[in-house]
């Protein structure tokens, strides 16, 4: 149960390049600066000689059993890993005795570090109580879903909990480019074509370890590491796609378009590509989103709510299975009756406002709650719509500037063809047509 980051492990197995790059120090971790900085809560617990409790919440290759590992080398505490995966009560509390038995002889720390502790049920998180309250061990659990959610409340209660986000791509970039020239990793003896290097960059997708794993993979069968190389490592064509550049704004026009033309294969298409370009998938989310309200509006109200609800989604579990919920949305976006009625309707209201049209909330709108209210007649002759058959009473709800207009057009498309019938008769009444 030992953990494998031991020196007499790491002499006697050889360790993947994801292994042997980890930071041995709080300054050696590249990104979540949030966290690292001087005087945050986590650098105060580090400093600090007293046992700690914290989760690690965030998505795969952010850096969470790298930052169990140097909080242990660090503060010089002995390392015990357990995964959740294949770990069980037993185990559990094995550790915890080895953890007592240590204090006790040597006075010595230990840092227990379990992986994946959403997979925990609750018997085998309550066998950690014990040792995270009387401060046998320093817990450090580490997850990728919600702990609010996966962690037992008594549990969460005593931890601190960091949030742990995704790399940049500069930050990923950093650490293959120490992974290439460090003695630990590659030493110099392999070279990396800038083009390659950003591929592997695009194919990490903001994991660290799948961008190591990849370099060394592509490592194993050149010196000279090309895209070419990359491509045949890993198995994954390189999607020519500049997020900053002309495919970036061209591939998200023509899956927008696609999805607006209801062509649900092709804007598929233009998602896979985008997903496997290593575009942000909360940025397609937004466009999603975007989408359901501009492009199909009241002849589909429930494609807002798909789409809001994979954004949802996406930015609980993240990539890949967020994949699926963005596909989810798209396929309903696509195949949902359009209408850009509510678009046009708000763009000719903001268009009156901004050339002037604005006037006079009328008097019978105006706000009666307050003292004085009545003395200015605010309020008078409103009529109150639920005390009239169908809810409904004629008086005047616009300014005058703007009464008469007319910004909501609905079309016949879907749901919103009975909505503009309902509309047509509700407008004829209130204005007397």
């Amino acid at each position: 149960m030992e953990s494998l980051f031991d020196s007499a492990a790491e002499d006697a197995t050889p360790q993947p390049l994801a292994v042997r790059m980890r930071p041995r120090t709080l300054d050696e971790v590249i990104g979540q600066r949030h966290l690292l900085g001087q005087g945050t809560p986590l650098r105060r617990l580090v400093e600090s000689e007293a046992p700690m409790s914290l989760f690690l919440w965030g998505p795969p290759g952010t850096g969470k059993t790298t930052l169990a590992y140097v909080v242990s080398n660090v503060t010089k505490r002995r390392f015990v890993e357990v995964s959740a995966v294949s770990a069980g009560v037993k185990d559990v509390r094995a550790a915890i005795d080895g953890a007592k038995r240590e204090l006790g002889m040597t006075g010595r720390q230990t840092v227990l570090f379990v992986d994946e502790v959403h997979r925990f049920n609750k018997a085998q998180q309550d066998a950690l109580l014990p040792a995270v309250e009387n401060r046998w061990v320093t817990f450090i659990g580490a997850t990728t879903e919600n702990p609010f959610f996966s962690v037992i409340s008594p549990l969460l209660s005593r931890s601190l909990l960091l949030t742990l986000e995704s790399l940049s791509d500069d930050d990923v970039r950093v650490v293959l480019e120490r992974a290439v020239s460090d003695e630990r990793g590659l030493g110099g003896r392999a070279t990396v074509a800038p083009e390659a290097l950003e591929h592997l960059v695009r194919l990490a997708g903001g994991d660290a370890r799948r961008s190591l794993t990849y370099l060394e993979a592509a490592a194993l069968l050149a010196d000279d590491i090309t895209v070419e190389v990359v491509e045949k490592a890993v198995d994954k064509a390189a999607v020519r796609y500049d997020r900053q550049g002309d495919q970036h704004y061209d591939v998200i026009s023509a899956f927008i378009k696609s999805m607006r033309g209801s062509d649900a294969d092709a804007a598929l298409h233009y998602l896979a590509r985008m997903i496997e370009a290593g575009e942000d998938p909360r940025f397609i989310a937004r466009r999603i989103v975007i989408f359901a309200s501009e492009d199909v509006g009241m002849a589909d109200p429930t494609c807002l709510q798909t789409a809001v609800a994979a954004a949802q989604a996406v930015q609980l579990i993240g990539l890949p299975e967020g994949q699926i919920n963005l596909a989810h949305a798209v396929i309903h976006c696509a195949l949902a009756p359009k209408s850009n009625a509510v678009v046009k309707a708000i763009g000719a209201a903001i268009g009156d406002v901004r050339r002037g049209l604005i006037g006079q909330v009328p008097g019978h709108l105006r706000d009666a709650h307050y003292p004085g209210a009545a003395k200015l007649g605010h309020g008078d002759g409103y009529k109150y719509p639920h005390d009239f058959e169908h809810g409904l009473v004629r008086q005047d709800y616009a300014p005058e500037q703007v009464r008469g207009k007319r910004y909501y057009e609905p079309t016949k498309h879907g749901g919103e063809g009975v909505l503009a019938e309902r509309w047509a008769r509700i407008r004829d009444f209130l204005r007397g047509s």
